[in-house]
């Protein structure tokens, strides 16, 4: 029995290790033909847009191969070869070069003698101008004054900045008066070039990468350049700008039939930058009439991961393979064990209906409780809403009976002055003394308007109506507003003083309601020293600067620091209920607030209880301007 345990688990292990063999052969050969098949569709791709690439430079080239010839026929240009020194002639052509190069896109076009001395350039304006130098050392002029055409790559000595350079000879029948050079910028190839996805460069016949589309590639090497070819770029100054020309850390791994080629980019080497390795499939071609060439580096990572992927695929498809079959195999078992659970679940099901009845019973009591509760409820807003409106119709009651109480305060005093004034009035009559009669008289006729303004006053604090400001004797005011108080019978236990400054300027302001003002403040006051033993109000009104300040003190109890701030709201009253309805300081600084002025209170330092200050803009004339 123990031999034949023991085979059984050497089947099973030979099993186990066949299958694991067959995935992994499975494996690497559908890796190997999916990285052939997508190395091939890289490589055909490459090439297609390597030849989009070197078409694109081409035409990018072509757009400024017609203007040397166009700017050596112009009859100025010749003239200027052949008469440096004409007046005027040097800025005709500088700007006639502007022109030119600022329409077709240049860099920049400048004129050169047949000792390479530039005479003109578009450029003439700018800190790094062409002008004055000598470019003979270039290869580009040299080309052009032997009659050819000019055609050169380097990076400018004057501007420092790369450059393609175009050259053609001024002729004048056999003669040669000079040579005319182009520069064009073929920066914004690289920077087209730089959101393609590839690496994409081009060097010149001795392998310096001059374009890319990784700028730390620029102006590398493909190979090591020998002594003789740096002497030669050193004549040239065709790098000079670009410091040390350094080889790229390119290593080749294998080279394929059609000319392309595996390499690693990166790695360490001594001396020279370090990239992290990558492998790319490179393609190159020729550029037609120059002698540089196009490399075109795709990564190979996409094809590797394709690789990989249809590896995984082709192990993932076996291996579903052979689940199928061992689903098969349980399929018999599941359908049994499927019948035996229809069985219990229709009994389940039974069971779930009887409780859903049951339950929807509790749920449609509930439900008819909630509609009961709910109209419960909304009765008894109902009758909240009534209850709130009764009370706020008491409110208004309550407040117009304050509002009531507080006008019969207001009026009181002048009733009682007009009642004085009649008495006096009929007595000096029956005297014969008619003037101060008549004085009296009009004394009522101003004591009625008062009291015209005070039962109208609520309104027009309510309704703000505009006021019509002009310049008052404020003096005046004041005494018509002591005489008009000391009618009152409240008023006669009471020591009443005035101090107003001489010379004082008017205010801006209107007397009729500044008379009420400081009426209502005189009121507010004897209120105050009602308990004192000695009461006095003193008014002091004075100019201190462009202000005029009317002043009422008092020796009362002061004003209580919660006092002081709610003193001019409306409603707000430190005395007992029914004696005022607390509008009068706040309709007597809503009047001051509408002359432009303020009213404050605060504690007197004259008499040791509270203080009231009315502050107006003093009208100050003008002085006469000097002769």
């Amino acid at each position: 029995m123990q031999r034949t345990r023991l085979s059984t688990a050497q089947r099973r292990t030979m099993i186990v290790v066949a299958l694991l063999m067959l995935l992994g052969a499975i494996a690497w050969l559908s890796y190997a033909v999916a990285e052939r098949v997508a190395l091939r569709s890289l490589r055909d791709a490459t090439v297609r847009r390597m030849d989009l690439y070197a078409l694109n430079l081409g035409n990018e080239m072509r757009r400024f191969e017609y203007l040397p010839e166009v700017v050596a026929a112009d009859p100025r240009v010749q003239a200027l070869l052949e008469r440096p020194n004409a007046d005027g002639l040097q800025t005709l052509v500088n700007g006639y070069l502007q022109r030119i190069d600022e329409d077709a896109g240049s860099s920049a076009i400048y004129v050169m003698d047949r000792s390479g001395l530039t005479l003109a350039a578009s450029n003439w304006r700018q800190p790094a101008s062409f002008l004055g130098m000598n470019f003979s050392y270039r290869p580009y002029f040299q080309d052009a004054l032997h009659g050819k055409d000019g055609r050169f790559y380097g990076i400018g000595t004057v501007s420092r900045e790369p450059g393609y350079y175009f050259s053609s000879m001024v002729r004048d029948g056999d003669r040669t008066l000079g040579v005319i050079a182009v520069k064009v910028n073929l920066e914004r190839l690289d920077q087209a070039w730089a959101h393609s996805g590839e690496k994409i460069l081009v060097a010149d016949s001795n392998g310096i990468v001059f374009l890319s589309s990784e700028p730390a590639w620029k102006f590398k090497t493909l190979r090591s350049l020998n002594r003789e070819t740096v002497g030669r770029l050193a004549a040239t100054r065709q790098y000079t700008e670009a410091g040390t020309l350094e080889p790229l850390a390119l290593h080749e791994v294998s080279r394929e039939m059609d000319g392309s080629a595996i390499v690693d980019v990166g790695g360490e080497s001594p001396g020279r930058q370090t990239w992290s390795t990558s492998r790319f499939v490179v393609q190159s071609r020729a550029i037609p009439g120059t002698d540089w060439r196009m490399l075109v580096m795709a990564d190979l990572e996409p094809v590797q991961a394709t690789a990989r992927s249809s590896a995984a695929l082709a192990v993932l498809t076996l291996v579903l393979a052979m689940l199928g079959g061992a689903h098969l195999n349980q399929r018999r078992k599941i359908v049994a064990q499927r019948d035996a659970a229809s069985a219990a679940l229709k009994n389940a099901y039974e069971e779930l209906e009887e409780k859903v009845d049951l339950r929807t019973a509790d749920l449609s009591d509930a439900n008819r409780r909630l509609q009961s509760e709910i109209l419960e409820r909304t009765r008894a807003e109902e009758s909240l809403r009534a209850t709130l409106h009764d009370l706020v119709h008491t409110a208004k009651m309550a407040v117009l009976g304050q509002m009531s109480a507080s006008i019969t305060h207001e009026l009181n005093q002048p009733l009682a002055a007009m009642q004085t004034l009649s008495d006096n009035t009929v007595k000096l009559l029956e005297r014969g003394r008619h003037d101060e009669a008549k004085e009296n008289l009009r004394m009522i006729a101003r004591t009625t308007a008062h009291m015209g303004q005070i039962t109208s006053q609520l309104k027009k604090f309510a309704r703000r109506a505009e006021v019509e400001l002009e310049p008052v004797q404020i003096p005046a005011v004041i005494n018509d507003a002591i005489f008009l108080v000391r009618q009152g019978q409240r008023f006669r236990d009471v020591r009443l003083d005035s101090r107003i400054a001489g010379a004082l300027p008017l205010a801006l302001c209107e007397a009729s309601r500044l008379e009420q003002v400081v009426v209502n403040l005189l009121a507010n006051a004897v209120d105050a020293v009602e308990n004192a033993a000695d009461p006095a109000i003193e008014v002091v009104v004075e100019q201190r600067g462009e202000l005029v300040e009317i002043e009422v003190h008092d020796n009362g109890g002061g004003l209580s620091d919660a006092a002081r701030v709610h003193l001019f709201e409306p409603f707000y009253t430190t005395k007992e209920q029914g004696v005022g309805l607390g509008l009068g300081l706040a309709i007597s600084n809503d009047i001051v607030g509408r002359f432009g002025g303020t009213l404050r209170a605060e504690a007197s330092a004259r008499l040791g209880g509270a203080a009231f200050i009315v502050c107006l803009l003093a009208v100050v004339p003008r002085e006469a301007p000097h002769a």
